[in-house]
């Protein structure tokens, strides 16, 4: 499938199912904990510097939010988790948000889940990995960061990550 990036818009900031895009296009769905890199992946996949929103505060993205890649395809970026410096209530929120889009289905198409290489996956994490194994869809894990590191590291990080994971 060939995609014009430069036709990349955000579609919906969702902070409720109802919000969800039905359209019978593909989804990919980037998960991981903030700060991993979610949002500055998908910039950087879709030769952006700025349409998913980057901060440096965790705990930033708390929609899920449809970036539509030429009517083709969906960049679906869920809410972190982990850091964020927030009430129990609004993580409960962003739990059930994500709850519900992998109760659809049809939504899922591909999950890449984005793990920082410098640590031990979280419980989180294997939650999260849990949650894609269980939609029978296929995903990825993605470690990011490896720049924060020496690249002598990398393979047994890569290696704790694989066998927790």
């Amino acid at each position: 499938m060939k995609l014009n990036l430069n036709n990349s818009t955000l579609k919906i900031s969702a902070g409720l199912s109802r919000q969800f895009p039905k359209d019978a296009i593909p989804q990919v769905a980037f998960s991981g904990r903030s700060n991993v890199g979610k949002s500055s992946l998908i910039n950087s996949l879709l030769q952006r510097k700025s349409l998913a929103r980057v901060s440096s505060a965790p705990g930033k993205t708390i929609t899920i939010n449809f970036y539509d890649v030429d009517r083709k395809l969906f960049l679906v970026d869920l809410p972190g988790y982990g850091y964020a410096k927030v009430s129990k209530q609004e993580r409960a929120r962003w739990g059930k948000l994500i709850e519900d889009w992998f109760a659809d289905t049809s939504l899922l198409t591909l999950g890449i889940q984005l793990v920082d290489i410098r640590h031990q996956p979280t419980a989180d994490d294997c939650s999260m990995v849990e949650w894609f194994k269980a939609s029978g869809k296929p995903f990825v894990v993605v470690a990011n960061k490896h720049d924060k590191i020496k690249k002598s590291e990398w393979e047994p990080n890569v290696a704790r990550i694989r066998e927790t994971l």
